[in-house]
């Protein structure tokens, strides 16, 4: 989806979901910053290189890595989950800028929706599956 902000700039918004985190990602036009709840992506991800990478993958596999400031609004779950959900909300976002964009990125799996999240304990039960220990007497 494309809104005209009221500085005349396009921004393209993309959802992306990981484990319990959510990430509202929006891509504006500008010189390549990072800028998740309000604060500089490289403090919020405790300037973590790993998770610095993940969250800019879909712009440096397109070579847009310059091109786009990344705004996110992230809630829910850890950095590695919140990692996740921003780089699939910066792929979604990419593919609403130009279709072309979305045979790339699927072909890399940047578009899959890693599904797994966390088992429900069940009960009798210590954990999803851990059970008390077995006495014989």
């Amino acid at each position: 989806m494309t809104i005209l902000s009221n500085k005349n700039k396009i921004t393209y918004y993309g959802t992306g979901r990981r484990k319990t985190s959510i990430a509202q990602v929006r891509l504006v036009p500008g010189s390549g910053k990072l800028v998740i709840n309000g604060l500089p992506g490289e403090s919020y991800l405790q300037f973590s290189p790993n998770y610095l990478r993940i969250s800019c993958l879909p712009l440096h596999i397109l070579g847009l890595s310059k091109e786009y400031d990344i705004y996110v609004k992230a809630e829910g779950g850890g950095l590695t989950g919140q990692a996740d959900a921003i780089r699939l909300g910066v792929a979604r976002a990419l593919c609403t800028i130009n279709p072309e964009n979305r045979i790339t990125l699927k072909s890399e799996g940047l578009l899959t929706r890693d599904a797994r999240i966390k088992e429900r304990k069940k009960y009798g039960l210590r954990k999803a599956r851990k059970a008390p220990q077995y006495s014989k007497r």
